[in-house]
C-alpha cells in the first residue's frame, strides 16, 4: 500500500465515519430547573418548554433529598390533578436520572404532600433523536444528520470498512 493510499483512507475514516460515531453519543444531560433545579420556586414547565428533549437524552432531578423526591404519573388527567396515587414511578435520592427512550408526553411531580398542588410539577414531550434542536440549514446534509441517534449509524459502515482496509 502506497503512502498515499494510506492517507487516502485515514482521511476517509476522519471525515466520514467518525462524525457518525461522534453523533450516536451525543445524548444531551438535561438537568431540570436549570441552575435551580427541581424545586417549588422554579416555573418548571416555562423552564421545560424552552428545552428540546430527544429520544436518548436525559432528565436529571438535581434537589435536597428528603424534602423532595420524583413521580412520574401515567396520565395527562393524574397530571392536572395531581394524583400521585397512579405512579408510574418515584425516585427520591435528590440525583435521579429519568431516561428519554421513546417519542411522547411523559408528566412528572414532587411526591411531597401539597408540593403538585403548588405547581412542582412538569410536563414533557419527546421528539425522535433525529429531530433538531433548532431548524437545520440547507447546508446540514451530512450522513448523520438522517438518522436518530439512536441508532448506531457506524453499524452502516462497518462492514464498508473492513472491506476497504482488506483491499
Amino acid at each position: 500500500m502506497s503512502l498515499m493510499e494510506g492517507m487516502c483512507k485515514i482521511f476517509f475514516v476522519l471525515i466520514i465515519v467518525l462524525p457518525l460515531i461522534a453523533k450516536q453519543v451525543s445524548a444531551t444531560q438535561h438537568v431540570v430547573g436549570g441552575s435551580q433545579g427541581w424545586k417549588e420556586s422554579v416555573d418548571l414547565n416555562s423552564w421545560a418548554s424552552a428545552q428540546t428533549f430527544k429520544v436518548g437524552d436525559q432528565l436529571v432531578f438535581k434537589y435536597s433529598s428528603g424534602l423532595h423526591s420524583v413521580v412520574e404519573l401515567g396520565s395527562e388527567t393524574a397530571y392536572k390533578n395531581c394524583d400521585l396515587g397512579t405512579s408510574l414511578d418515584s425516585k427520591n435520592t435528590g440525583n435521579d436520572v429519568v431516561k428519554l427512550n421513546k417519542v411522547g408526553t411523559r408528566y412528572f411531580a414532587c411526591g411531597t404532600l401539597g408540593h403538585c398542588d403548588q405547581g412542582m410539577k412538569m410536563k414533557i414531550t419527546t421528539v425522535a433523536g433525529n429531530a433538531p434542536s433548532t431548524p437545520a440549514s440547507d447546508s446540514d446534509t451530512s450522513a448523520a444528520a438522517f438518522f436518530p441517534r439512536s441508532f448506531p449509524t457506524f453499524l452502516l459502515f462497518s462492514p464498508l470498512l473492513i472491506l476497504y482496509f482488506l483491499l
